[in-house]
């Protein structure tokens, strides 16, 4: 599966910056991966961000702190929608696309 690295994701270093911040703050033990346009091509300035949220140690188990990231994210000064989606939700066809071609926003701290 080809991981792409961080400079491949199409967003501003100071967009970039807020949201590590944010992931950090809300889910520091999840691994966060960008996929989509801003990760394949084909991205605008007003294109959405599409993030999956998963458990370093078991990508089917639930990450706490989804809906306060959903709403931080909402709330914050970043100029885009930011899409997040969970790993142990999608259909493995979904979970099969995004393997394709993603960027790890975060690795995840291991509890």
């Amino acid at each position: 599966m080809p991981v792409l690295e961080l400079n491949h994701l199409y967003l501003e270093p100071r967009h970039l910056t807020l949201l590590q911040h944010i992931l950090h703050q809300q889910v520091p033990h999840a691994e966060v991966w960008a996929y989509g346009s801003r990760v394949t091509g084909g991205a605008h300035e007003t294109s959405d961000l599409d993030l999956v949220l998963r458990a370093p140690t078991d990508p089917k188990a639930e990450v706490a702190g989804y809906l306060a990231l959903k709403e931080a994210l909402q709330a914050s000064a970043l100029p885009i929608t930011v899409d997040v989606r969970s790993w142990w939700l999608l259909p493995d066809s979904c979970q099969q696309e995004i393997e394709r071609a993603y960027v790890v926003v975060q690795t995840g701290k291991l509890i």
